[in-house]
């Protein structure tokens, strides 16, 4: 399994939600499709909301639920991130997802102001977005100086022809959330170091693999380390 430090937010999160009140905790995943975070944190104990547009990956997601033996606990709702008031209740999540929504909306604000509206009073919004700095390294490194020198310059971070509207750095994911009400808490790197260790020096190695467990856990946190992971992932509460 990959080192993951979002997933050890979450659950602490969760954890916390579990001491506040008794009932299971309720997760919104906007944007989820095919269940990727919405199965496991269902079969944790939580009743999941998965929003997505796609028919087929909603298709997937109750396919996977059932085989999980979890189709009880997830709902699956389709619409769009920025028609979400009129979905689902408004302050009914403790927690909600909005992983690789922020980069594809087109009014940043809206969105996150919907995400923010269906968090409960004191529940929490998570969001996971490309980082900009992450892909001009990448691109530095593939010897593409121009789209490097764009992603640099760019307010938005944004390549021509890109599939992305947008790519955050750390200023700028916390500015957003700031700025449609919440409060960020934790602001850390996914995929720090773990995206730089070839898949054959941990299959030949004992051991290699918990100790880069440790190790994406621990840098996750620690700038400059954390600014240019491959993505951001932010824990924001709302007041």
């Amino acid at each position: 399994m990959r080192p993951d430090a979002v997933r050890l937010a979450l659950d602490t999160e969760l954890a916390a939600v579990r001491r506040r009140h008794a009932e299971p905790p309720r997760v919104l995943d906007v944007g989820g499709g095919s269940g990727m975070w919405a199965v496991p944190l269902a079969a944790a104990g939580c009743l999941v909301t998965v929003v997505d547009p796609s028919p087929n990956a909603l298709a997937t997601l109750q396919r996977r639920a059932a085989e999980a033996g979890v189709a009880e606990q997830v709902t699956a709702v389709q619409g769009d991130s920025d028609a979400l008031s009129e979905l689902v209740p408004a302050g009914g999540a403790d927690l909600v997802l909005g992983h690789g929504v922020l980069e594809v909306v087109d009014d940043l604000a809206a969105a996150l102001s919907q995400l923010a509206g269906a968090a409960a009073p004191g529940g929490a919004v998570s969001v996971l977005v490309a980082n900009r700095y992450a892909a001009l390294i990448n691109r530095v490194l593939a010897g593409r100086l121009v789209d490097a020198r764009q992603l640099l310059d760019d307010p938005e971070g944004q390549l021509p022809g890109d599939t992305l509207k947008r790519r955050f750095d750390v200023d700028t994911l916390r500015t957003a959330l700031s700025a449609a009400g919440l409060d960020v808490e934790l602001l850390q790197g996914y995929g720090v170091v773990s995206d730089l260790v070839p898949g054959a020096v941990l299959e030949g190695s004992p051991g290699t693999a918990e100790a880069l467990a440790q190790l994406e856990v621990a840098a996750a946190t620690q700038p400059p380390l954390r600014d240019v992971a491959s993505r951001l992932h932010a824990l924001a509460r709302r007041p």
